[in-house]
């Protein structure tokens, strides 16, 4: 499995997962249950976006034209 995507939050990891399902990726959120044992630490960096070794490449750029959409 490889990391495609680090989010700020559950809701930002749960856009990026819908976007990656939509374009056929299978993908899972890994360390989503972690933030309520955080307490006052940061939690940025403990919610990813994880894919298949062989999905990679394709995950990437789906996340990257998502994450570079501009919102008016």
């Amino acid at each position: 499995m490889k990391k495609v995507y680090d989010a700020l939050n559950n809701i930002e990891a749960h856009l990026a997962l819908h976007q990656l399902q939509q374009a056929g990726i299978h993908a899972y959120i890994e360390g989503e249950h972690l933030l309520g044992g955080m307490g006052e630490l940061p939690a940025i960096g403990s919610i990813c976006i994880m894919v298949n070794d062989q999905d990679e490449a394709e995950a990437n750029e789906v996340i990257n034209n998502w994450d570079n959409i501009e919102i008016n």
